[in-house]
């Protein structure tokens, strides 16, 4: 069977509601929503994921998940029991499979003060039902959801705040079965999937160094101290951002102090083929978390207006005019 790949669908959220941004490759500059949805009366929403066609979304709150159509009809939800009055510290997250058949919600119960840890919980997409529960020996504030491109497993980062960060991968299988693996590190925080998925990238919880890892084993490639980009470690750190701009090449974001306390973050370029550096790329952004890779040699940052601005370094193939670097 010949997979059919979907673009990308990302989300933000303002003004109460939740917005989607489909990737077409021809499409760059100030980007528009190709559609809106509106949540439920009372809903604050924490995270949110979009089908590919557009016609639904889940998003989790504080105490629980969602699935709306795109006209705002009720497909299922799900609450997280007991209700948790901490306001503060926990923050759920949810992630579609590629296949649109499951929904991956991450459940920081143990921080919402819900009497167990935490749980990595697998719902049908279309009914809601809980297909996989997996309990986790993490006391994490939140967690990333990264889909791998090719094979579909789902890879979750887990903060645990100043006790580090976990990582694992789950599988789900055609008869409905699971598999999960933990990752054996505690001081290592995900930070992308490669567009090809061959590997990925972390970045040491102590922001010391970045590495690169084989998928799925986690074996490492290579990794890179802050000294190797010309700076001095202990006036200088790896930020928890940058990414994959192409299968070759990973933004890695160094920061630091100036003399006068003023922050600063550039973003240097690293051949993951040879793991060697391969200069650097300005952007102008206004915190170094703003600049997200989207693999295909483009990038997003802030619009004015809260949509995103889509970037690249050189025209891609069969593409109009757009904002340069």
């Amino acid at each position: 069977m010949i997979s059919v790949r979907h673009p990308k669908v990302i989300t933000r959220h303002r003004d109460g509601r939740i917005y989607a941004y489909v990737m077409d490759s021809g499409v760059f500059g100030v980007l528009e929503p190709a559609a809106v949805f509106q949540p439920r009366p009372g809903d604050k929403v924490v995270e949110s994921a979009i089908r590919p066609d557009l016609e639904r979304v889940v998003y989790t709150t504080l105490n629980g998940v969602v699935c709306l159509t795109r006209s705002g009809d009720l497909v299922w939800t799900s609450n997280f029991e007991p209700h948790s009055d901490q306001p503060h510290g926990h923050r759920p997250g949810c992630a579609l499979a590629p296949d649109g058949r499951t929904v991956w919600v991450y459940r920081p119960d143990a921080m919402a003060g819900r009497g167990g840890g935490d749980q990595w919980v697998v719902h049908d997409a279309d009914s809601g039902a809980v297909l996989v529960r997996r309990e986790l020996e993490t006391v994490g504030h939140g967690a990333g959801h990264h889909v791998h491109p090719v094979d579909g497993s789902i890879y979750l980062d887990i903060g645990e705040g100043q006790d580090g960060s976990v990582i694992l991968r789950g599988t789900a299988g055609a008869d409905g079965e699971a598999e999960f693996v933990t990752y054996p590190w505690w001081d290592r925080c995900l930070i992308d999937l490669a567009p090809d998925g061959q590997q990925f990238m972390t970045v040491d919880h102590g922001q010391a160094d970045v590495a690169f890892h084989r998928h799925p084993s986690g074996d490492v490639l290579f990794t890179l101290p802050v000294e190797v980009f010309g700076f001095d470690p202990e006036e200088t750190f790896m930020e928890w951002s940058g990414g994959y701009l192409t299968p070759d090449l990973a933004v890695v974001t160094l920061g630091g102090e100036g003399q006068d306390e003023e922050e600063w973050f550039r973003y240097h370029l690293v051949d993951v083929r040879t793991g060697t550096l391969s200069g650097e790329i300005a952007v102008e952004v206004t915190n170094p978390y703003e600049l997200v890779p989207l693999g295909d040699g483009s990038w997003l940052t802030s619009g004015p207006d809260g949509n995103p601005v889509r970037w690249s370094r050189a025209p891609l193939p069969s593409s109009p005019p757009h904002p340069e670097e």
